[in-house]
């Protein structure tokens, strides 16, 4: 019953996918819709954050950076993506990426007051640049 209920809630998020690729190929000419050849439309950037935030909640790491790419490379400006992203990395313990991350997510937001409002993201980067800045002096120190 279960596995039901969790397919009937991912389905329309999976299908987002399907669907577009339909559209595209209902838009196409007719010569080009009878090559046997299968072009992946991705779903918007919302929809890709959103099911990445399944993965999240459900633990799959590598599934929910996955969709957060997806959602990158559909739309370079979607500020929640680099956010989330961010997140995932940083609970994975890659501190470099999460830290790189956090610094898109406060570029691409759309205004500066935003940027100003997301204060655990900000909290987030001083923690990280501290926590890097000390593991490359305990290094250091090891290397003498």
């Amino acid at each position: 019953m279960r596995r039901f209920l969790i397919g009937l809630f991912l389905a329309p998020f999976l299908l987002g996918g399907e669907a577009a690729w339909l559209r595209a190929q209902s838009a196409a000419p007719a010569n080009d819709r009878d090559s046997d050849s299968y072009h992946y439309v991705p779903p918007p950037a919302s929809k890709s954050v959103e099911i990445g935030n399944f993965y999240l909640r459900r633990k799959d790491y590598r599934g929910a950076i996955s969709r957060y790419k997806e959602a990158i490379g559909t739309d370079p400006d979607y500020a929640p993506a680099y956010l989330q992203l961010g997140k995932v990395y940083d609970k994975l313990g890659r501190k470099r990426e999460a830290l790189a991350m956090y610094r898109k997510y406060l570029v691409a937001l759309p205004s500066e007051k935003q940027a100003e409002e997301a204060k655990d993201v900000h909290k987030a980067i001083q923690r990280l640049e501290r926590e890097l800045r000390d593991s490359g002096g305990a290094a250091q120190k090891a290397r003498k």
